[in-house]
């Protein structure tokens, strides 16, 4: 059984961590072949967004505690930050196509901020997230103690990481940690929609919203003024943008192919 489970359906990739017997906790394989398909829709230019999401009751439970708790298998918290989930968070933010964070279940550890990197996080009112690290000696990683702080703010990102507190989707959703609350029932066919509106929109824009946002987070306002003009007439020479302005003065809905 693959850890992974992939599909390409109109123009849309889901990625479905495959472990719900350990409800979807990473092990190295499950790391590394998650990068390798995370590649592989970078590359794949049939994919126009991704959707994160789990099998089973989890979308996932962080690591795989009997792999690093057996002599065995532990690879060794450097190989684990360095080599699974250090290149997992750099690659959800460096590919140029949306990535759908669907939290079918709880999200605990690293499996809460891989979620949390995504850029469009969307949870059914069932699910929790729980920075559980400090609950048994350890620091928020997978850049959780960089996307926790700018999504929810200092102090509440402080509390929920050393508290360990368990966060309702609906308590999530306002304080701003994810974009919006799904009903249960619908859950799959709402992000479902979601991730049809994305690929059906102009991909290589949403790919340079991307990248503006990401550098954001470090440049100061001159470098991002110039980084937006920059993206801005790139943007402006791609055939979407001329479909869209024919579309919008021609009174019809645009038909745009990612190029």
């Amino acid at each position: 059984m693959s850890s992974i489970q992939s599909k390409i359906e109109n123009n849309i990739a889901w990625l479905h961590l495959n472990r719900p017997e350990v409800f979807n906790s990473f092990n190295r394989e499950m790391a590394l072949k998650l990068q390798s398909i995370l590649d592989d829709c970078e590359s794949n230019p049939e994919v126009r967004a991704i959707v994160l999401t789990g099998n089973g009751k989890a979308f996932c439970a962080g690591q795989d505690l009997k792999e690093v708790t057996s002599p065995k298998l532990n690879p060794g918290f450097k190989k684990i930050l360095e080599e699974h989930y250090n290149p997992i968070i750099t690659r959800i933010r460096n590919i140029k196509k949306p990535v759908i964070g669907a939290v079918n279940g709880v999200a605990a550890g690293a499996g809460a901020n891989i979620a949390l990197a995504c850029d469009i996080v969307v949870a059914h009112e069932k699910v929790s997230f729980i920075q559980a690290f400090s609950l048994i000696g350890l620091i928020p990683d997978s850049a959780g103690t960089f996307f926790l702080p700018r999504l929810v703010g200092f102090q509440k990102a402080s509390a929920l990481a050393m508290l360990g507190d368990k966060v309702s989707a609906d308590k999530a959703e306002e304080m701003g940690m994810i974009y919006k609350v799904l009903p249960l029932e619908s859950f799959e066919e709402e992000v479902n929609k979601l991730a049809l509106k994305l690929a059906n929109m102009p991909t290589l824009a949403l790919g340079k919203i991307k990248e503006a946002f990401n550098q954001s987070l470090t440049n100061n306002l001159d470098q991002q003024l110039a980084l937006e003009s920059k993206l801005q007439i790139e943007a402006a020479q791609t055939e979407d943008y001329e479909e869209g302005v024919s579309a919008f003065v021609e009174k019809r809905k645009p038909t745009f192919k990612g190029k």
